[in-house]
């Protein structure tokens, strides 16, 4: 909508909407946190009613809501600027904002975490000043776009109704995946102890090339989408997107591939320290393996939701949302009786794929979306890659109970050895068949 208010309005009009949609959207985040605080148990009850039955365990989860529910207003409000910051044209300030949520987590394990008495409270507070970071960051590129504006509160201001009525629908049908893993840990909270942990630290290891990638495409396409379209330049329009797509498969399925047989040596790196022991190991690779599969999926959605959001249809993603949340749950209650905390997250992967699918079959009935040619000869390629670098790193990798069994440091260093091979032999592979990488560095 921004995209269009620039072809159509003067600076000052653009400065306005800018202002009361960052006041107007502030003061319902504050609001909304305020109530999650005043009312954390009732939400803990809710989310987590497993927990019901461990006072001790149900206090400190309460804790931790009230301290991380003040993340939601901080990286909202930095959305919302990377957003107007994107629309004229700066990418590289947002692009960098998951890198200071990952910094201030850091720092607060290793340094905060020792000082407290319950150190998991610092990983709660690095998320909320890694909130405020990601927002302080962006502000000096929104001052240079002349948009750096008192924020003002005006619900009744005809760009924020608009922007309201487009973002219900909009919000629900982008956080599909997030209520799908809601659900998940609902479910978990009632199966084995340790369950919500093992979904939880599988589930940050899918987040990241997430993060740092699909956010990247997402981040990039959404406005120059916006402005195809507003330009009614509909073969540009489908350009774009099947850029996106061919940049999901060519980064998103060695992803998923390296994910799978690096599930292991990944968690046992990253988290086999203190109470997260060998068993917690295996049971979370077991989560990881579902959740793999999904990456291409999760990464997919980011990129045709854009879709129909640049040309203001809402609507049809919530609907294909709740789609694919009304069959996450019935596959969930069919897999989580064998598969346990496994099976959960193989249905939120399953369901990301029918979300995918249907997303994709309404951009192409509709016309918007129309494959380039080339695509038979660019999957096949990429899946050749992909499979010698998968061959490659499961020879090389070991059994698990091995990759255990070195130091904290000679697991990094193997790790490391292992990325950075399988990285040489895909790109290495690709080279060999010749896949054009030029014809990708734009649309």
């Amino acid at each position: 909508m921004l995209s269009l208010d620039l072809r159509q309005r003067e600076p000052a009009e653009v400065r306005d909407l800018v202002a009361h949609t960052l006041g107007t959207l502030g003061a319902v985040l504050l609001g909304t946190a305020l109530l999650a605080v005043l009312a954390s148990p009732l939400l803990v009850w809710l989310l987590a009613p497993g927990f019901g039955d461990d006072p001790q365990r149900g206090a400190l989860t309460g804790t931790l809501l009230r301290v991380t529910f003040w993340y939601l207003p901080l990286v909202s409000l930095a959305a919302a600027v990377g957003g107007v910051l994107n629309t004229f044209g700066r990418y590289f300030a947002p692009a960098l904002t998951p890198l200071f949520l990952n910094l201030a987590m850091i720092a607060a394990a290793v340094w905060l975490a020792p000082r407290l008495d319950v150190p998991v409270l610092a990983l709660a507070i690095g998320v909320v000043v890694g909130g405020l970071l990601q927002l302080l960051w962006q502000l000096p590129s929104l001052r240079a776009t002349g948009n750096l504006v008192r924020p003002r509160v005006g619900f009744s201001h005809p760009g924020v109704r608009r922007i309201l009525t487009l973002m219900g629908p909009g919000v629900f049908g982008s956080s599909v995946a997030q209520i799908n893993l809601m659900f998940d840990t609902i479910v978990a909270s009632f199966l084995a102890t340790g369950s919500v942990s093992w979904l939880y630290y599988a589930d940050r290891l899918v987040e990241f090339p997430l993060g740092v990638l699909a956010i990247a495409f997402a981040t990039v396409i959404l406005p120059r989408l916006s402005r195809e379209h507003a330009g009614n330049d509909p073969q540009a329009f489908s350009r774009t997107l099947d850029w996106g797509l061919r940049w999901v498969v060519l980064v998103g399925l060695p992803a998923a591939a390296a994910l799978g047989v690096l599930a292991g040596p990944l968690l046992g790196t990253l988290f086999h320290y203190g109470a997260f022991d060998t068993h917690s190991v295996h049971m979370a690779r077991q989560a990881l393996w579902a959740f793999a599969p999904g990456l291409v999926a999760f990464m997919a959605i980011k990129v045709l939701a854009p879709g129909y959001y640049a040309r203001q249809d809402t609507r049809t993603p919530m609907r294909i949302g709740v789609a694919a949340m009304l069959a996450n749950i019935g596959i969930t209650l069919v897999l989580v009786w064998p598969l346990q905390h496994a099976g959960l997250a193989a249905a939120t992967s399953l369901a990301a794929y029918l979300n995918a699918l249907l997303l994709l079959r309404g951009l192409r009935r509709s016309g918007v979306y129309r494959p380039q040619p080339g695509w038979r000869q660019f999957l096949c390629r990429v899946a050749a890659a992909t499979a010698v670098m998968t061959l490659l790193l499961w020879l090389g990798s070991g059994t698990l109970d091995v990759w255990l069994a070195r130091s904290a440091a000679e697991r990094g260093l193997h790790l490391m050895t292992w990325v950075l091979a399988g990285l040489f032999s895909y790109g290495a592979v690709l080279l060999a068949l010749r896949l054009p990488l030029t014809s990708l560095r734009r649309p």
